[in-house]
């Protein structure tokens, strides 16, 4: 089941990450003044973007796909 964060209108994701691993990356991202959740975005931002630079041509189209989605649910 996917839920909505009410809030932040954002989707709850399910990851499975070992215990030790969850813990350690706490501390990481306090290290720098983040939260887990806030660090995870930042990381997949990152690699957005790395992506979209090496790959214009299917972020192009990726971005038309998901206005033409958006365009259809506003109707």
């Amino acid at each position: 089941m996917v839920s909505r964060a009410k809030d932040t209108h954002t989707t709850n994701r399910v990851v499975r990450i070992e215990d030790a691993d969850w813990a350690a990356f706490e501390l990481a991202a306090k290290a720098k003044g983040l939260t887990r959740s806030a660090d995870l975005r930042v990381y997949i931002k990152h690699e957005i973007a790395a992506w979209r630079r090496h790959n214009p041509e299917q972020a192009q189209a990726l971005d038309a796909e998901l206005a033409a989605k958006r365009a259809a649910a506003d109707d």
